[in-house]
């Protein structure tokens, strides 16, 4: 086939030397036609990497051929992707940027590592009432697209207040009930419990049951922080199983881990757990943030909730691997432990891990990162074919996992330590996330998809955050596209802002 003929790179340049400093950027957001050429094309499906072109009309792809196959008429804009990877927009399906996207609209640590979708809402915490807070992000804007879950600590507290620390009443459920009902018609995409914390830990099973029913009769899904990623992590599956079996709801399990020492090697048998669910007609399936530490409060490490019985903070310590495995991130009472393991702090201060322990707690707890993961468990979850990529983080997160976790899964497991192709490593921040939302128009890069696109180079996207410096950009992200406008190039954003409200019953 001859080469067709279109508007040459040469000839946007020449409208560009014509129209001023500027145009060619300005030329290339505002026509309503983007050829990007020569990419190394991969779709997200899990399909073998291509050399391709990719035309974009507005916001959705328009074309996907052969490079040079295109054939076009009229104006467009042409962008050289030689030597780069063209990859859907990655969606987080467990991000905590609930209310910092108002403060951070361009959302700059997520689109630098080509994140496109945020949803929020997880761990049983979401923003209340749905509709409310969907419209204040429609006014806001931001750069990228954001849906939420609604939360069943949330309902939990709006029905039953300080109360919370027993089984509700089946009045009480009913009315919880109710409240899910007016989330989900609000939009959101389904129920997340967040059960090692208040006020779900008090709820039965038999209540998230109930919930869960309603959650599924619009489509949703059901995700848990689980009861349990320690000691009890296997019957916390099972129970998140058992939801599912009672429902048929599909289910989701947050940032799967083996969360301390007690339980390190023991990936193999959640993995078996779930996979046996799944064999049975249960729609199981876990997302992992790629680091071997986690995120969360100073009373997680004692599950009694018995803060101030020296035996079990002890041996809640123990089980963590010990005091120096717990680093401060937030103790507003002393916010120059900030950073410090529990165990210096204690030395410190003269004083028994235990006893600084159960001084902190008394003085209000602390936010920390647990530093009590295995990395064996972390790569054997990396490679199940039931486990996709998000963060747990956000925007301004304290973990180096909100400003680095998809990069991190392309460069060092999968360039790096091998264990992923190119091709996997994309698709667990694409097509899966998209398929457990729903999303048949994003997360894959097909003709009518979303332009919600990211180009890297494969050999240098890496990410940049650490422990003591969590918020430092990843590299390696060309260009960040949302609805085919770009909102991060050239290491920075470009203050578009073309993210929308994604809303369940939209979607169905």
């Amino acid at each position: 086939m001859a080469r067709p003929t279109h508007l040459s790179l040469l000839a946007v340049l020449s409208i560009a030397l014509i129209a001023g400093p500027g145009a060619l950027v300005g030329q290339q957001e505002k026509l309503p036609r983007l050829l990007l050429t020569n990419a190394l094309v991969v779709d997200g499906t899990g399909a073998p990497a291509r050399h391709a072109d990719v035309l974009i009309e507005g916001e959705r792809i328009a074309a996907i051929e052969s490079p040079g196959t295109i054939e076009l008429g009229g104006t467009f804009a042409v962008e050289d992707l030689a030597g780069l990877v063209l990859a859907p927009g990655f969606i987080d399906i467990h991000n905590h940027s609930t209310n910092r996207i108002q403060g951070d609209p361009a959302a700059t640590t997520q689109v630098a590592q080509g994140v496109t979708t945020i949803v929020v809402g997880a761990d049983g915490s979401s923003p209340w009432p749905i509709a409310e807070y969907l419209g204040r992000i429609e006014t806001i804007g931001p750069a990228l697209n954001v849906a939420t879950l609604v939360g069943h600590g949330t309902v939990r507290t709006q029905v039953l207040g300080d109360d919370y620390r027993r089984q509700a009443s089946s009045e009480q459920v009913a009315a919880m009930e109710r409240l899910v009902r007016r989330g989900m018609e609000e939009g959101a995409f389904g129920l997340s419990s967040g059960l090692e914390y208040d006020p779900g830990f008090y709820s039965s099973t038999e209540e998230l049951i109930d919930l869960c029913r309603v959650a599924a009769q619009y489509g949703g899904f059901y995700m848990s922080h689980m009861r349990d990623e320690e000691e009890g992590v296997l019957g916390a599956i099972a129970e998140a199983i058992r939801i599912g079996a009672a429902t048929g709801i599909p289910i989701q399990i947050s940032h799967i881990k083996m969360g301390n020492a007690s339980v390190w090697g023991k990936a193999a048998d959640a993995l078996a757990l779930i996979e046996q669910a799944n064999e049975r007609g249960i729609d199981v399936s876990a997302d992992q943030y790629p680091y071997a530490a986690w995120q969360s409060g100073l009373g997680i490490i004692v599950s009694s909730r018995r803060f101030s019985d020296p035996a079990q903070v002890a041996q809640g310590l123990a089980d963590a691997g010990g005091a120096q495995r717990l680093q401060i991130t937030s103790y507003e009472h002393d916010a120059t432990t900030n950073g410090m393991r529990l165990s210096e702090i204690a030395t410190r201060e003269g004083k028994t891990d235990v006893e600084m322990y159960i001084e902190m707690m008394r003085n209000g707890g602390a936010e920390i990162i647990g530093h009590t993961m295995n990395e064996d468990d972390v790569a054997a979850f990396m490679v199940s074919p039931r486990v996709m990529t998000a963060s747990d983080g956000g925007i301004s997160s304290s973990h180096p996992r909100g400003a680095g976790a998809f990069a991190r899964v392309l460069g060092h497991y999968s360039r790096e330590l091998g264990l992923l192709s190119l091709e996997r490593a994309v698709q667990r921040g694409t097509s899966m996330p998209a398929r457990r939302l729903s999303l048949g128009d994003r997360g894959v890069i097909r003709v009518g998809a979303y332009a919600d696109l990211v180009a890297f180079d494969r050999d240098t996207i890496a990410d940049r955050s650490t422990f003591t410096k969590p918020r430092i950009t990843a590299v390696g992200v060309h260009k960040t596209w949302v609805a085919g406008t770009p909102v991060w190039e050239d290491g920075k954003p470009t203050g578009e802002r073309p993210g929308r409200v994604l809303r369940r019953s939209a979607n169905r």
